[in-house]
């Protein structure tokens, strides 16, 4: 064993090992979890009661299927419906009674560029005077900035059929027939 005089230090060993790697299922800034808080479909209660939708990056003249979850309203009851909607690029497709709540479904086709909000009103079947307003927020990229990640609940169901043919604009060359 290696005496220090006074004054002095001794050194034990010179190798220094790097910072010992998080174990799985720790914490830590680059650690990725099944469900990110940012992958799913986010819905947040308004102040004036209604309810906001965030569906995440959708692409231009694409058609998806958005599925979210509604905690329950005691004033709207078990019993929900959707109202008819003047707008053609969201229509309700199903509700039904879940858990705590409503799984909601509907289809959405993204028809222009930047942060779109939607609103669709749900009904209580036993009181037509009660009813709630939930908007869905989606922000639409265009066709020339790639293809959106998109977020647990929203399905691509088809492109529109302006989106297709435009991928095919230039027609055919004659041939010639000898």
């Amino acid at each position: 064993m290696a005496t220090a005089n006074k004054g002095t230090k001794s050194k034990v060993g010179g190798v220094r090992f790097a910072p010992p790697q998080p174990a799985e299922g720790s914490s830590s800034h680059v650690h990725f979890d099944e469900k990110l808080h940012d992958s799913v479909v986010m819905v947040t209660q308004e102040k004036d009661g209604s309810f906001l939708v965030k569906v995440g990056f959708l692409k231009i003249l694409h058609k998806y299927e958005i599925t979210f979850h509604l905690p329950f309203v005691q004033r709207l009851g078990q019993d929900v419906c959707a109202a008819q909607l003047a707008n053609l690029n969201l229509r309700v497709t199903s509700i039904a009674p879940a858990r705590e709540g409503y799984n909601i479904k509907c289809e959405y086709t993204a028809h222009k560029e930047g942060v779109l909000r939607e609103e669709m009103v749900l009904h209580s079947q036993t009181n037509d005077k009660v009813s709630i307003k939930v908007v869905v927020q989606a922000r639409v990229m265009d066709r020339h900035h790639g293809t959106p990640m998109l977020l647990e609940g929203v399905k691509c169901i088809g492109a529109e059929a302006e989106y297709d043919s435009e991928q095919n604009s230039n027609p055919p060359l004659p041939t010639r027939k000898e």
